[in-house]
C-alpha cells in the first residue's frame, strides 16, 4: 500500500530541498532559486503601462511628423526595415528628408510636450 500511495509523488521536489551549494559553501534550496523580492516585476508592469500610456498620448498629443520622428528615434515601432531599431537622428533627418538638427528640435519639442502632459495627469 505505501509503494502505491507514494508512487504518484515520486517526481514531486520540495521547495526546500537542496540543489547545490553556492560560492560560499551554503546550501541552495529550490526556494531560493524562484524566490524574488517582486519589485523587478512590478518595475516591469509599471514601466508597460507608462509604454502604453505613452503611445496613447503620442497619437493625440503629438502631430503626424513629431509622432513619426519620436517612433523613430526611440525604436517604437516606426521604422520600415526592423520596427523596434532605434535610428540617429541623422538617419531620421535622411529618411525624412531634412537635417539632422531639425529633427533634434522637432524631437526636443515633441518630448516637452510629451513630459507637460504626464505631469499634468499626475
Amino acid at each position: 500500500m505505501y509503494m502505491r500511495s507514494s508512487k504518484k509523488y515520486g517526481s514531486e521536489v520540495s521547495l526546500n530541498e537542496p540543489v547545490g551549494t553556492d560560492k560560499d559553501g551554503n546550501e541552495i534550496a529550490v526556494m531560493d532559486l524562484l524566490c524574488d523580492d517582486g519589485t523587478e516585476m512590478l518595475d516591469i508592469i509599471d514601466m508597460r503601462f507608462q509604454g502604453a500610456r505613452l503611445c496613447s498620448l503620442m497619437d493625440s498629443v503629438l502631430s503626424p511628423r513629431e509622432a513619426e520622428i519620436i517612433k523613430l528615434r526611440y525604436g517604437l515601432g516606426g521604422g520600415a526595415h526592423d520596427p523596434d531599431a532605434e535610428l540617429t537622428q541623422r538617419e531620421v533627418g535622411k529618411m525624412l528628408g531634412c537635417s539632422r538638427s531639425y529633427i533634434s528640435r522637432l524631437e526636443k519639442r515633441a518630448i516637452e510636450k510629451l513630459r507637460s502632459v504626464m505631469e499634468d495627469e499626475v
